[in-house]
């Protein structure tokens, strides 16, 4: 009787570390699933929803608005776009003048020169518009197109004229999904001992994925 209550004590003293290891670990990951949760349930709420939209875009229909506007730049500031002729970057006071007259940001934009014409292409997010400048003349011609905030968000879901700024945020964002995937799936292995149905759970996502993948995409 003492040899099996001294080997009963033996056990359960290994035991010990190994489920306090356990805790310490369920603990980290728990701590970590959250709060990389906390920080992707609003993007993951975005790109969810954009999803919808995109993969439905042909039956969304879009009324696109279009602004067009005509107008020709004073002598003045011509002549100073004539000085800077095939420069990375127009004068400050052409600049300003353009900036006010079509409510755009010109500034840091891609010139396109020509013999005798200034393009200048302003892609956005959910529109577009452009510029033309006529080296000769000064005439300006401006259009906007704005196609909507359904196609606002669904070029933030591509990245699409977005800017550098959403580009280091799509990473960030698609690192923080990456942790709260992996915490999930480890989480997921630490407790499927008491939940039998676990893995076939994982298997069946990923084997519809596969299928879809493999029989219906061509």
């Amino acid at each position: 009787m003492l040899d099996t209550t001294s080997r009963l004590s033996a056990q359960e003293a290994t035991a010990q570390p190994s489920r306090k290891r356990r805790k310490i670990w369920l603990q980290q990951l728990h701590q970590w699933h959250w709060i990389s949760s906390a920080i992707c349930l609003m993007g993951m709420l975005l790109f969810s929803i954009t999803g919808i939209t995109l993969n439905h875009a042909g039956q969304i229909e879009a009324q696109p608005k279009i602004i067009r506007i005509n107008d020709t730049l004073p002598p003045a500031l011509l002549a100073s776009l004539l000085e800077r002729d095939g420069q990375a970057q127009l004068a400050a006071p052409v600049t300003m003048w353009l900036n006010d007259r079509f409510d755009e940001r010109i500034q840091n934009r891609k010139l396109e020169w020509s013999e005798d014409e200034l393009y200048i292409a302003m892609p956005r997010p959910g529109g577009d518009a452009w510029l033309s400048i006529d080296l000769t003349t000064g005439e300006l011609e401006y259009e906007r197109t704005d196609r909507g905030w359904i196609s606002y968000f669904n070029d933030l879901h591509k990245g699409r004229h977005t800017g550098a700024v959403w580009s280091v945020f799509i990473d960030a964002f698609a690192a923080a999904c990456l942790v709260f995937c992996i915490t999930g799936l480890l989480l997921l292995q630490m407790h499927s001992k008491h939940r039998p149905a676990t893995w076939p759970t994982v298997a069946l996502g990923l084997g519809v994925m596969l299928f879809s993948m493999i029989v219906f995409i061509h």
